[in-house]
């Protein structure tokens, strides 16, 4: 999130935008990335179960994630033109949960959405928060078609290193300090 952890309102929509897949798109990912026949052109019975054609799940997640990407750059922007300075965020932590609701078919267009639905700050990375994220997408008849919960670090605006952790930083910085301290434990 390109917002200071501060400054995240849990349970805000963020709008991550919308893709439509097309036949091709999703044959060409799968020949790469997910070779299964149900992604892949075909004829026969197999495809006859599926209706045809469908995206890969993997396929469906990196375009979210594409979204997300390009979402948050259009927000650190947004706010750098108001004069703010954009927050920092940080890697990815964990995926707690990943669905996969209905087939994404071609022609189908996804909308994908970004909600923070629990904060709260880090107690082994000082100076950082840990967000809970819900992804959902969503194709044109509204029907879910994916949703993630996703564990994503953001930086403290107003963190301040305690003096003592300040302190052991620069000596454990110094060359062999750290030898000699594990010397006395």
């Amino acid at each position: 999130m390109t917002r200071w952890f501060e400054d995240i309102t849990l349970d805000e929509a963020f709008p991550l935008g919308s893709h439509t897949f097309t036949e091709d798109e999703i044959v060409r990912f799968a020949a790469q990335y997910d070779p299964q026949y149900f992604h892949l052109r075909g004829t026969g019975a197999e495809h006859s179960h599926f209706g045809g054609v469908i995206a890969s799940g993997w396929h469906t997640v990196v375009v979210g994630h594409r979204k997300m990407v390009d979402a948050l750059a259009v927000e650190e922007q947004r706010l750098r033109g108001l004069g703010q300075e954009p927050g920092v965020s940080g890697p990815g932590a964990a995926v707690n949960r990943m669905d996969f609701k209905a087939p994404v078919r071609p022609g189908d267009t996804v909308t994908y959405t970004l909600v923070v639905s629990a904060k709260r700050p880090s107690n082994s990375l000082p100076g950082w928060g840990i967000l809970t994220n819900q992804i959902t997408a969503l194709n044109q008849r509204g029907e879910s078609v994916y949703h993630a919960e996703l564990i994503g670090f953001s930086k403290l605006r107003d963190f301040k290193m305690p003096l003592r952790q300040r302190i052991l930083e620069a000596l454990t910085s110094i060359p062999g300090f750290r030898k000699l301290l594990t010397r006395w434990s």
